[in-house]
C-alpha cells in the first residue's frame, strides 16, 4: 500500500544485512544512482509484521526467497534517518524509521537475481566489506549502517 506522507512524517520501513559463510555483506547499487550501494530495504504494508516484510523486500528487489535465508537477529531498536528537503517526497515523507535484520545466506549466485523483478531497483549486487559498502553508501544512509556494524560485531564476531 503506498500511502503518501506529509513531509513532517516518517515512513516506516525494513532493512537486511545479509552476510554469507565468509562474512561479507551483500550489497546492491541503485539503478538510478551509479555508485550508490545499499542493502535491501522496504516499506510496511498496512498490517504486515516487520520479519513479514522483510521478507518480502527482499523477494521482490533481489528474488531470493526465504528459504534461502537464515535469520540471525534483528537489531533492537528502530533507527530513523532523515531526508533532506530536496530528497523528501511524498512517498517517503520527512525519511523512514527503519526495524534491520540479520540473515546468514543459504543460497549461491543463481539465487540473487536484480533484473527478474517486477520493479527493478538495483543495476548491480556484490558481496563486500560492510566497511566498503559503508563509504559507498549515501550519507544519509551512514550513521544506521555504522550502528548495524557496531552491534553485530560486538554480538556476533
Amino acid at each position: 500500500m503506498n500511502t503518501l506522507l506529509p513531509d513532517n512524517v516518517f515512513r516506516a520501513n525494513v532493512g537486511a544485512v545479509i552476510i554469507n559463510e565468509e562474512g561479507y555483506v551483500l550489497a546492491f547499487e541503485r539503478l538510478k544512482i551509479k555508485g550508490a550501494w545499499q542493502f535491501p530495504q522496504g516499506g510496511l504494508n498496512e498490517h504486515e509484521e516487520p520479519l513479514e516484510a522483510i521478507y518480502r523486500e527482499i523477494s521482490e528487489e533481489t528474488n531470493i526467497s526465504k528459504e534461502k535465508l537464515i535469520l540471525i537477529s534483528n537489531y533492537p531498536e528502530w533507527l530513523a534517518y532523515e531526508l533532506n528537503n530536496e530528497m523528501r517526497t511524498p512517498k517517503h515523507g520527512r525519511g523512514q524509521v527503519q526495524k534491520w535484520f540479520l540473515f546468514k545466506f543459504n543460497g549461491n549466485s543463481s539465487d540473487i537475481n536484480i533484473s527478474d523483478v517486477k520493479e527493478q531497483e538495483f543495476s548491480a549486487w556484490k558481496w563486500d566489506r560492510m566497511d566498503n559498502i559503508i563509504n559507498d553508501t549515501p550519507q544519509f544512509r551512514k550513521q544506521i549502517y555504522i550502528k548495524l556494524k557496531n552491534y553485530w560485531n560486538i554480538h556476533f564476531a
